[in-house]
């Protein structure tokens, strides 16, 4: 654990004097001041619509000199589901800018909503926190031949998993609020989150205190492995392939990475299914079916990625029991059981539900073009 921190830490110091961090989808919170609020009006003079997060470009009159200031918004994905694309705004229109300034001082603003001068349009607004949970006609789930419920769309439709209930593991009973990023509304709360050992506590409130900028997700496009890829947002879908005894998890997030689920009876640190020396960042998975709930163990996680939103940390000790299961067409319930004695100092459970998102495939989002 000390020598991956140590590690990771030398890595950070490198690309911050190398040219700055690359930020994939951060937390707003970790380059904006939400206290500092400011109003920029100016003429466009680019538009990048990009991925992870779409930028304007505007030169703005401070006094007798021209500035040139970068306008970040949400990523394509969000704006486009809102019905702006990359032909809204043209360069050359006149804009008002309402946001937050970057906290290092730097010539940067989230921007909360734009508004074209000529017209007095308001052409993108800041998205809410938190994905609306739409209610549903109630179905049966999708079933296989053999009786098993179906984790993906029944033939010929389309669909995925998304707005979880909780958008962070927190043990249950925890009563714990976090935002969409799973960030604690109150700091007072660690104690509630989980049973940590001495040093994780303390390790997650720095990542909570720091506003979760030092996630290799956004540093580096690491892969949400563990309970995290079931927290993102945009979701998560399954592709099960009963001949060959496996399941295909697909994450929405990051650079659509999968893991597999092997239903095959295998034992995930049998010597001959396991690779010595290199564990990975979604360990490896077996699962079996209990009647309506599909269980999966998961060991030989590496430590280079935050298992949770939020940054829980976790050693090579860590070990998941999670327990999934569709109790009717637009619900899906996932449970996890962590067991990482290097990290915690017993045994402990959380969970949350997913919507079925019908109709659509997961986003096209990918960790790429990363701005500083």
């Amino acid at each position: 654990m000390k020598r991956n921190l140590a590690r990771f830490v030398t890595l950070f110091i490198a690309f911050v004097l190398i040219g700055g961090v690359a930020w994939a989808h951060h937390v707003i919170a970790a380059k904006f001041d939400p206290s500092k609020s400011v109003t920029l009006r100016g003429k466009v003079s680019k538009i990048d619509w990009l991925n992870p997060h779409v930028h304007i470009f505007i030169d703005v009159q401070e006094g007798r000199t021209t500035a040139a200031w970068a306008v970040e918004l949400e990523s394509q994905v969000d704006l486009q589901k809102n019905g702006w694309n990359r032909e809204t705004l043209k360069v050359g229109d006149a804009i008002t800018v309402q946001g937050i300034s970057a906290r290092d001082g730097s010539k940067q603003v989230w921007g909360n909503s734009v508004v074209v001068a000529s017209t007095g349009k308001r052409v993108f607004t800041v998205n809410p926190a938190q994905p609306r949970r739409d209610a549903q006609a109630s179905r049966p789930a999708p079933r296989w031949p053999d009786g098993k419920p179906r984790l993906g769309p029944p033939p010929g439709e389309r669909g995925y998993w998304g707005n979880p209930s909780l958008t962070a593991l927190m043990q249950t009973g925890g009563n714990v609020q976090v935002d969409a990023d799973g960030l604690l509304r109150n700091i007072a709360d660690v104690d509630k989150v989980a049973p940590f050992q001495r040093w994780a506590r303390d390790l997650y409130e720095l990542r909570q205190r720091n506003f979760l900028k030092d996630d290799p997700l956004f540093l580096f496009c690491k892969p949400p492995g563990g309970p995290r890829q079931f927290q993102l947002r945009y979701g998560v879908q399954f592709v099960e392939e009963p001949s060959r005894q496996r399941i295909w998890v697909l994450i929405g997030g990051g650079n659509h990475n999968w893991r597999f689920i092997y239903t095959d009876g295998r034992d995930p640190m049998d010597s001959n299914q396991r690779d010595f020396g290199h564990p990975l960042y979604y360990g490896r998975a077996v699962g079996r079916w209990e009647g309506e709930m599909l269980i999966v163990e998961t060991k030989d996680f590496n430590e280079e990625f935050w298992f949770s939103n939020g940054g829980l940390p976790h050693t090579s000790q860590l070990h998941l029991i999670e327990r999934i299961s569709r109790p009717d067409f637009s619900t899906l319930k996932y449970e996890v059981t962590v067991d990482d004695p290097g990290a915690y100092t017993k045994t402990w459970s959380g969970g949350w539900t997913l919507q079925w998102i019908p109709g659509e495939e997961l986003p096209i989002y990918f960790c790429q073009d990363n701005r500083p």
